[in-house]
């Protein structure tokens, strides 16, 4: 295999080819599952874990809490955060995700979305969307403004002596 590098910065370029050809998605990464478990079946499972963690997980930080001699705060937030969650969790599961195998994620769904934005044909111009430049006309001689009546003109002599006239010694 023919190893190749950068002429400027280095890089590795033995996987450039490849990216090139599949529009910038990594060919070894596969985001499908293999397992043919529907993501409520995944959803329930995640939650049981999660809440039977509650038995292992609030022992433990009971444990910690009488070591180090502290309040039993670690015990609340394990309890709230392994008992509960888990409950949320497998509640969001019946709830919402799909009970048949094989149905693309949330996350697979929207990848899928953006290859296929990278998708377009790269060899074909864009539809015309402008004004052809031939229904433009050049402006008449006489409608063309001069710079000097878009901007105020600047203060001259014959204006600074109009300002010491009214100045009238009393």
């Amino acid at each position: 295999m023919d190893t190749n590098y950068c002429s400027r910065c280095g890089f590795l370029l033995a996987a450039v080819g490849d990216l090139l050809q599949t529009g910038g998605v990594n060919p070894l990464a596969s985001t499908r599952t293999s397992s043919k478990q529907s993501p409520r079946k995944r959803g329930l499972k995640q939650g049981l874990f999660l809440f039977l963690l509650t038995f292992l997980v609030a022992p433990l930080m009971g444990m910690v809490t009488v070591a180090l001699n502290i309040e039993p705060f670690l015990v609340g937030f394990a309890v709230v955060f392994c008992f509960i969650g888990g409950l949320l969790r497998m509640a969001y599961a019946l709830m919402f995700e799909s009970s048949e195998p094989g149905v693309p994620t949330l996350e697979e769904k929207v990848l899928a979305g953006a290859n296929s934005l990278h998708s377009v044909k790269a060899n074909a111009l864009p539809p015309q969307s402008s004004v052809p430049a031939q229904n433009y006309f050049t402006p008449v001689a006489g409608n063309w403004r001069d710079t000097n009546d878009l901007q105020p003109t600047s203060v001259d002599e014959g204006k600074t002596q109009l300002l010491e006239k009214d100045e009238t010694p009393q």
